[in-house]
This record gives C-alpha cells, structure tokens and sequence, in this order.
C-alpha cells in the first residue's frame, strides 16, 4: 500500500499542475489586446478634446486698436474665466438650467417610477406594447423631437392651442413664464420611456420570493411597492437621478430649436447655448472654450456631490 501511495502521489500532483495556467503573462496579453483599443479610442476623442478645450481657454486673441495688423494669441491665464463668471447672461444661464434642474428631475424620476412599478404590477396587461410605446420617444433625435413639440407651441399651427382657446383656456406655451415648462415638457416626453425601461432591469432582478412573503403577510399591490420594490431599486433611482441631472445642466437642443420661435429664448439662455454663441457666432473660441469648461466642472461638482450625499445616507440607513 505504502508503494502505491508513493506512485499514486506524484500523479495527482501532476494533475494538479496540469490543471494550473501555464502561461499568465499570455493570459494578460489577450486581455489587453481587448482593453487597449478602448482606452486609445478614450483618450483621443474623450480626453484629448477636454484637454485641448482646457488648452484654449488659457489665451485670448489681442490685436491693436486699429485692426490694421492679424491679432495675435497672448497667454491670458483666468481672464477668460473671469470674463464668463463676471457675465451677468453667462450667470443667469447658470441660475435658469438650476431652477430647471431642481423642477425636471423630481418630474423625471418620479414619471418613470410611476410607469415602471405600474407595468411590473401583478395585474399589468399588454405589458410588452406599453414598454414599447413608452420607449418609442427616446428613439427620435432631440432636433426631430423639438420641432415636432414647437409645431405644437406655436399658436399658428397647434391644434393644442385651439382646442385650449375653445375651450375658454388660452395659453401661450412660448411665453416668458411658460417656455422653460415647455422645455421641460419636451425632455420628459423623450427620456422618461429609457429611465423606466432601467427602472423596470432593477425590479425584475428582485427575487419574486419576497413579493410572495410580503402577500402572505396581507401586503397589497401598493405596500409592496412602497416599502419592497422602492428600497430595493435604489441603485437605478440614483443612476437615473444622476443622468438626468447631468443631462439638465447641458441642455442645448430644446432651447437652440425652440429659439427662432419665440423672443422668450436669447443666445444666452443657457450655458451651453451662451457658449455655443461665442465660438460661433461671435468667433470667441477661447472665451466659449472657458465657458464649456465652467459647465463641464459645475456638472462634476455638482452630481458627484449628490453621489456622496446619496451613498452617505444609505450608510446611514444600513
């Protein structure tokens, strides 16, 4: 017995080193030549354009009183920075898609959880038709979108407007106090279908289990919601909450469409459309570079901070 063990115990070893990877370095060399090409596509059409973006936004162009002479690129430091921050339109550009954020995305969130708990109901029916028809609109391009709710706003071609004004409630959607709610209305008409559909990942990956345990114990419909399937789909609320913030503070198509229709929307109506009219309307790269930069570090701020008070609360909690 004592010889069989002897050879029987080499051959195991042996299986085991069989069973080991031989060649690590070669395993991580496959593995990079899948990640490489992600981080050079990042790098150049990412962080290259944020660089040179930053780059530009430290010069200005200086030319002579005169203007008989080419101006000249003069290293300018913070001054483009001041210029923009000392802006009274750039600083109400900042206020307004605030206000805006502070009203969409407490609209967003809760539209879409609202239609994604109703169609993961027990008693949701046509449940593939609704996602479907609810998704439908983030299909269309923001352009497309905007111009198809301006044709809506505007009093010459909206059948909306005449039925408002026959029914003794007129209303100008484009108005000064108005046209920031027509904004808004447009965006959650677009996105609130894709944040339901990663609302409704998030609830089926809830274990059924519970919603059974919770029905035994004499839960309704709308207990299991509130205390089941809200706590339990945290994490995409915080990540549709996140993208909608970031997305508010960048807006740009609606009001850029939306501007040749009513006197209610300026050049500077918000940051990215004020720097959209310095680089190209009034040939300010620099200035714009230093405004894009601004709204680029006020979006980080911004949604990081609510990142850190979201996960600080949930420690609490737990």
């Amino acid at each position: 017995m004592t010889g069989v063990l002897q050879r029987e115990t080499p051959k195991a070893g042996a299986e085991a080193d069989h069973t080991r990877p031989r060649h690590p370095r070669r395993s991580r060399s496959h593995v990079a030549v899948f990640v490489i090409p992600f981080f050079v596509v990042f790098a150049l059409f990412f962080l290259a354009p944020i660089g040179y973006a930053v780059y530009q936004s430290f010069f200005k162009l200086t030319s002579s009183g005169l203007g008989l002479t080419e101006p000249t690129l003069d290293f300018a430091g913070l001054d483009n920075y001041a210029t923009a921050l000392t802006s009274p339109a750039f600083v109400g550009s900042i206020v307004r898609v605030l206000l805006f954020s502070l009203m969409e995305v407490p609209i967003m969130v809760v539209c879409a959880l609202a239609l994604a708990l109703l169609l993961d109901s027990a008693r949701a029916r046509f449940r593939a038709f609704f996602r479907v028809s609810f998704f439908l609109p983030y299909g269309v391009p923001g352009v497309i979108a905007s111009l198809l709710w301006g044709f809506l706003y505007v009093p010459q071609t909206s059948p909306l407007i005449d039925l408002l004004a026959a029914a003794g409630l007129p209303h100008d959607f484009l108005g000064p106090d108005t046209v920031l709610l027509a904004i808004a209305n447009i965006s959650t008409w677009q996105f609130v279908g894709y944040n339901m559909l990663v609302l409704i990942a998030g609830l089926q990956a809830i274990p059924q289990e519970l919603y059974e345990a919770a029905r035994v114990d004499g839960a309704n419909e709308l207990r299991i919601a509130w205390h089941v399937k809200i706590p339990l789909v945290r994490a995409p609320l915080v990540l549709i909450t996140v993208f909608t913030l970031i997305g508010t503070l960048q807006l740009f198509v609606e009001p850029l469409v939306l501007k040749p229709l009513t006197t209610a929307i300026n050049s500077d109506y918000t940051p990215n459309l004020a720097a959209y009219n310095q680089a190209f309307a009034q040939s300010n790269i620099h200035l714009a570079s230093a405004e894009a930069t601004l709204i680029a570090i006020m979006s980080f701020v911004i949604s990081f901070g609510f990142l850190r008070m979201v996960n600080r609360k949930g420690n609490r909690a737990w």
